[in-house]
């Protein structure tokens, strides 16, 4: 069933966005991490940006990325999402073990898992709605080791 939900969300994320509209990304972090198993790790938001998406696609965004954190690196993981500095974006950083450099452009690419169980489509699906909102996604080491998933290119909303 996980492999069908992933296949059909993938179809869906690739898709262009009709319309983008200002949401308060904290607000969209802190439902996402709701509708996720998130055990026992701990979510730390350093944003309060508004930022122009579609929410629904930018929670499944954010949904993949907490998910993977937690199951490639544990379920006492810290997950932060701040505010990149000097760029217009946001992040996604975990304390687990990171990704190997070497492996860090295979990790959107679909099929790519390094669990037996996984349907290597979680951040295929990461990158696609990225695209669709016309933003850019990379991945590097964490400032605690980690993980961190950079999205730049967003448009912010001014607070008036």
């Amino acid at each position: 069933a996980t492999l069908i939900d992933d296949l059909r969300t993938l179809a869906r994320e690739g898709d262009p966005i009709a319309a983008l509209e200002p949401v308060d990304l904290s607000v969209v972090i802190n439902r996402s991490w709701g509708t996720v198993e998130t055990s026992d790790a701990t979510l730390v938001v350093e944003t309060d940006q508004r930022i122009r998406a579609d929410e629904s696609r930018l929670s499944q965004l954010l949904e993949n990325l907490f998910r993977n954190a937690i199951e490639h690196g544990g379920h006492e993981r810290t997950i932060t999402v701040g505010a990149m500095d000097g760029a217009s974006g946001f992040y996604v950083e975990d304390d687990g073990p990171g990704i190997p450099e070497h492996d860090r452009d295979r990790v959107f690419e679909s099929g790519y898992s390094t669990q037996t169980d996984g349907t290597g489509l979680g951040l295929r699906i990461v990158k696609r709605v990225a695209e669709a909102h016309g933003w850019d996604i990379d991945v590097t080491e964490g400032s605690r080791g980690g993980a961190r998933f950079e999205i730049t290119g967003v448009d912010t909303v001014s607070a008036d």
